[in-house]
């Protein structure tokens, strides 16, 4: 079959297997293989075993999870109306009913199988203190005033969450108050060991896994620098020590000291921890620099080698917009302005948006990491993509009929889509701009902290903006059709080639590498419009290029002649809030060959699944409450996936 043609579903077998694997979702939970030597197995009996599943040591099960929840011990969740805690959050993740901090039920239509809550390290619990009105903290004339404040409710709460949120996004807040929920604090310490013991409590290997995390909240002048940082660990490691936090003189805004702490922790304890970059899109172009910090330090071998050490993951889709790209920087993608947030920071700084988007966007991120690899011989943008919602309700919802918002304040109401979300010198951010995204999505061998997180570490990871679509993703130098169209296409993909966040070296005589790719609709979800592969390189020159290209796509429709493939069509009913599968594939797949590759190139490959045309959240509030949608809302849009990329070197 050549590259751009749709599989045939009866023909294309292999991914209804998979997808078999995915639904007997507990047959499988806990592998627990026992390996033995393959080349014994065939001297003994002459041939490799008969069981094509027996011995097979690679991942065979995708995992469903949040790396970035909030629940109300962080200090914005709290003040803007979480009451609900570690243990709702949890019970809510593994599939539970539980009643929302504004008294809704609510429960997800499938519970995911892992969770990381990751609630802020500075002033972590403040908030539970100022709702309480301790004696610890209205002593102090902030403390007092915040807590009357908070305690009337109403529009005064309000004013006084934004004062709090202000003051401390400037660094105001009164040391001493602060202290008390700082590291070094017995309150802090106790905070910290109920997170670890609810974690603890609630983690169910092989059904229900929970990774103890955090956020460190770096916010340089309100440019968003934050980090949320996961343990492998059980609790009695990471429970030995507490959360990094950006309070001087103890801890620091610099990404440089936030590594220091976690190699100091590995060094204690013998655990193991990873970070990953919160979205970029309000960092104001400081997320990703290409030649000087924000503190005005000169990248060096160092920075990128500590950054590649330990962020092998980044954040590209959650609730306060998309981070894969932008259409000033990507103007021959047509799918670029998906949910995209630009307009500045929280400070309300001004900002020149064409300097700083390039510094603030993954796929930009990932070109530029070429580029400082071949200047200083580490790649520091090497990560895999994952999607999290960020959700400071306790709540995690990524799903368009049934999103929770961001914070209390937004979760269902008829008045939520006018509620502003955010205001910026440059503009406002309307309720209705908030993404119901997203999820990440881990190949791992089991549902265990370990096994999830070896995924990420090795960056086999994928985001999506919702859905549950299945995606496999392999680079190598001879796929054929054959190997896709096998009923097990996973093991010619890991015999013959390295899965989503691998490695591709040179190859003799300058041969270019093939790719096989194929995704699965989500089960209860839209079909699938088409799977793209975005290619980014670096020429001899020193100057980096991207290119998307089309690899499989549905209904048989034909690329113009500027080689464009007509949209898939529009069945989204907006009165009725509903959609039908009469257009796109119900599963895709291709075998690609780079059409462009040079060998002497560096570049890297990632494949996009988007999804047929489907109502935005906004849509089911106003068919649910028989609102009016504001004039200028996005009604429709195309959910997607984003694998890791895979990379090749010269």
């Amino acid at each position: 079959m050549k590259p751009g043609n749709t599989i045939n579903v009866f023909i294309f077998a292999a991914a209804v297997f998979l997808l078999s694997v995915v639904l007997a979702h507990g047959a499988d939970q806990t592998v627990g293989m026992m390996h033995t030597d393959k080349a014994a197995l065939e001297k003994r009996f002459g041939q490799k075993p008969y069981s094509p599943w027996a011995e097979s040591g690679f991942p065979r099960q995708v995992y469903w999870g949040d790396t970035h929840l909030h629940t109300g011990l962080s200090v914005d969740a709290g003040l803007f109306g979480c009451r609900l805690g570690l243990e709702d959050a949890y019970r809510f993740a593994r599939g539970e009913q539980v009643i929302s901090s504004t008294g809704q039920p609510v429960k997800l239509s499938r519970p995911l199988d892992w969770l990381v809550i990751a609630d802020h390290s500075d002033g972590m619990g403040l908030v539970n203190g100022l709702a309480a009105a301790s004696p610890e903290v209205t002593r102090f004339e902030q403390g007092s005033r915040w807590s009357k404040g908070l305690r009337a409710g109403g529009q005064t709460a309000v004013e006084t969450a934004l004062d709090l949120i202000t003051t401390f996004s400037q660094g105001k807040v009164d040391p001493e108050l602060l202290g008390m929920y700082s590291p070094g604090s017995k309150i802090y310490a106790s905070v910290w060991d109920d997170v670890v013991e609810a974690a603890e409590t609630y983690n169910d290997p092989g059904r229900f896994t929970t990774l103890i995390g955090f956020e460190w909240t770096s916010l340089v002048t309100g440019n968003n620098l934050h980090r949320n940082v996961i343990f492998r660990d059980n609790g009695d490691r990471a429970g030995q020590v507490v959360p990094y936090t950006t309070q001087e003189p103890i801890g620091s805004t610099d990404p440089l000291e936030l590594y220091k702490w976690m190699t100091n922790y590995e060094a204690k304890t013998s655990g193991t921890v990873l970070a990953l970059a919160h979205n970029g899109n309000l960092s104001n172009g400081i997320m990703f620099p290409l030649d000087v910090q924000y503190t005005g330090r000169k990248l060096d071998a160092f920075y990128v080698e500590q950054r590649a050490r330990w962020e092998p993951m980044y954040e590209i889709t959650q609730i306060k917009g998309d981070g894969e790209t932008h259409p000033f920087l990507s103007p021959d993608d047509e799918f670029a302005n998906y949910e995209t947030w630009d307009a500045g920071n929280l400070d309300l700084s001004e900002a020149k948006k064409n300097e700083m988007l390039q510094y603030e966007y993954g796929r930009e991120a990932l070109k530029n990491g070429l580029l400082l690899e071949a200047r200083l011989g580490t790649n520091p943008y090497k990560f895999g993509l994952v999607g999290s919602t960020d959700s400071h309700t306790a709540l995690s919802t990524a799903e368009e009929d049934n999103f929770f918002g961001k914070h209390s304040g937004s979760e269902p109401s008829p008045q939520r889509m006018l509620h502003p979300f955010t205001e910026t010198k440059q503009g406002k951010f309307d309720g209705w701009q908030t993404v119901a995204s997203g999820l990440a999505a881990v190949w791992a061998k089991e549902n265990t902290r370990q096994a999830i997180f070896d995924a990420m570490a090795r960056r086999e990871v994928y985001g999506t903006t919702g859905p549950r679509m299945m995606v496999r993703f392999f680079g190598g130098w001879d796929f054929t059709l054959q190997d896709l169209n096998s009923r097990q296409p996973a093991f010619q993909g890991y015999e013959k080639g390295v899965p989503m966040g691998g490695d591709l070296s040179a190859h003799k005589g300058g041969k270019a590498p093939t790719f096989m790719v194929y995704s699965l609709r989500d089960p209860i979800g839209a079909n699938l419009d088409r799977i793209q592969i975005i290619k980014g390189w670096l020429d001899a020159n020193g100057k980096t290029h991207e290119k998307v290209y089309d690899v499989a796509w549905s209904d048989n429709r034909k690329p113009d002649s500027d080689g464009k493939l007509p949209p898939v069509g529009n069945t989204v009913d907006i009165k009725n809030a509903s959609w039908i599968n009469s257009i796109g594939a119900s599963e895709l797949g291709a075998v690609w060959t780079d059409p462009d590759f040079d060998a002497k190139e560096r570049a890297f490959y990632y494949a996009r699944v988007i999804e047929i045309p489907t109502p935005r959240w906004i849509v089911y509030d106003a068919f649910r409450f028989g609102v009016e949608i504001p004039e200028g809302a996005e009604t429709i849009h195309q959910e997607r996936a984003y694998t890791a990329p895979i990379w090749y070197t010269p």
